[in-house]
């Protein structure tokens, strides 16, 4: 939003005296940003019929179909069509967003399942990196390939996704979900290495089948299953996904990531694209961090720990920004105060990164049971896209100065002041943290059905102790509770 061919384009020229040159009026700049979240929204909530009726495999194969025609029309002149591309585009981002990590999850072995998971944050950064350096070193071409090249290779990244998911094998538990035994057995075989009548196998088969047929006792599976109350504490799962995609939407990352650059211009920074790169590096590198002490620090652990470091971080950044860092009436800046606002905004990327960045999609694919699986994840995915379009909106309403005109716009003009807000949601964050989401390291998808079964949030840790300490599976539970209940029925009749 910054380039001067896309601007002259798109935007409009300022003849009002303000001296802002071509710029893209703040409904507009609102709108292109958030539009994509709008089709992401509704690309989360098709990911339901599209991953349990088409798979999990084929339903990521045709979501980058969808994402690729969106690109294509983005790379047209006019407004409507670029608009148009963006929404679609998004449809094929919201549906890949909830189809990944789900097949991700159904596809891991249960102690690597959070660096695997994980994986697609890192790939989400690695990304933004990326753009920012294409973005960087097209932005002074004088024709539309300043723009247009940055927009196309995202071709590329759809590409290669599909060329892999081809080699790769459907979901074993989508395909014993739709009572496909024996290729969701050759689909599990080829995940574990190992022969398709390996006890190995065999074992994983039956954990899978027995913690399915408990799910499917407690109702078929339906949009109302997702909220209710059962023994499975369905309502409480779905809830929890749902609430946790909200919040880390509400840590304010991609306040930086959509509007850094401009941002860092209208605070008095120089060269705002090297700031907003080196966002990025600091984004990617931290995730690689993150990734790896998932499955060793624990999701719950992480989750508290980077809501706290952001929250400090956030009212740095603001009280610096608001007292010292702020631009003076003759147009200087204080040097040592920029300084500190760049390095806490790269410390508070740090901590997301290693926390909320990747931990949110892990547990996502991991608390909802088999049976709502899909239903219950494209729920929460949707709430991060729903979220993510209404902050994009309003942030350019809450950050940027008014203008005035024909086509002047009354905003909040808040500045650096909104990391007061981001600061404050880090806190619910925290909050959010401590009493709804369940520590799961180290249990398989089936084992964390028993935890929700048999204990409670805040005594999560010591029950998932046990249930490794005791290599408890979801099996030897029913088998345990038949031989109880049938023990009970013996005492009774005596």
């Amino acid at each position: 939003m910054v380039m001067t061919d896309w601007l002259q384009l798109f935007g409009i020229f300022d003849t009002s005296g303000e001296n802002l040159g071509w710029y893209l009026p703040t409904p507009d700049q609102s709108l292109v940003v958030s539009i994509l979240s709008a089709g992401t929204f509704f690309g989360a909530l098709l990911a339901y019929p599209m991953g349990d009726y088409i798979g999990r495999k084929w339903g990521i194969i045709a979501s980058c179909a969808v994402f690729s025609l969106g690109v294509g029309l983005q790379l047209d002149t006019r407004w409507a069509t670029f608009i148009v591309g963006r929404v679609i585009a998004g449809l094929g981002v919201g549906l890949v967003s909830c189809l990944i990590p789900m097949y991700q999850s159904e596809c891991s072995p249960k102690h690597l399942r959070g660096a695997i998971v994980g994986l697609y944050q890192l790939a989400i950064t690695i990304g933004a990196l990326l753009a920012a350096i294409v973005l960087n070193a097209t932005k002074s071409r004088p024709d539309h390939s300043s723009w247009r090249i940055p927009i196309a290779v995202q071709f590329v990244w759809a590409a290669i996704l599909v060329i892999g998911m081809l080699v790769l094998p459907e979901s074993p538990r989508f395909l014993l979900k739709k009572g496909r035994e024996a290729a969701g057995k050759s689909a599990l075989g080829r995940l574990l290495t190992r022969p398709v009548d390996s006890p190995e196998v065999t074992a994983e088969f039956d954990e899978i089948m027995a913690a399915l047929e408990a799910d499917r006792q407690l109702g078929s599976g339906s949009y109302a299953d997702c909220f209710r109350n059962t023994d499975g504490k369905n309502g409480l799962r779905t809830w929890t996904g749902i609430l946790l995609q909200g919040w880390q939407q509400l840590t304010g990352i991609n306040f930086i990531f959509y509007y850094g650059t401009t941002f860092f211009k209208s605070a008095g920074i120089k060269n705002p694209f090297i700031i907003t790169i080196i966002c990025d590096v600091v984004n990617t590198a931290t995730t690689i961090v993150g990734t790896q002490l998932i499955d060793r620090v624990g999701r719950r652990r992480l989750l508290l720990i980077g809501a706290a470091g952001m929250c400090i971080c956030e009212f740095i950044v603001a009280i610096v920004g608001v007292t010292a860092g702020h631009i003076q009436p003759d147009h200087s800046v204080n040097l040592p105060a920029q300084r500190v606002l760049i390095a806490f905004v790269c410390i508070y990327i740090a901590f997301f990164a290693t926390s909320w960045g990747p931990v949110v999609w892990v547990l996502t694919g991991e608390l909802s049971p088999l049976n709502i699986r899909a239903k219950a994840m494209s729920l929460a995915v949707a709430s991060n896209w729903l979220w993510n379009f209404g902050i994009g909106y309003a942030t350019p309403y809450l950050v940027n100065p008014s203008t005035t005109g024909v086509l002047g716009v009354k905003t909040a003009d808040l500045g650096v002041k909104v990391f007061f807000i981001w600061g404050s949601t880090c806190a619910g964050c925290f909050i959010f943290t401590y009493f709804f989401v369940p520590e799961t390291k180290g249990l398989s998808l089936e084992q964390i059905d028993l935890l929700y079964r048999e204990s409670s949030v805040l005594n999560s840790e010591k029950y998932r102790a046990r249930i490794l300490a005791d290599n408890e599976t979801f099996v030897q539970h029913v088998k345990g509770a038949a031989h109880e209940n049938l023990e009970y029925t013996d005492e009774k009749a005596a």
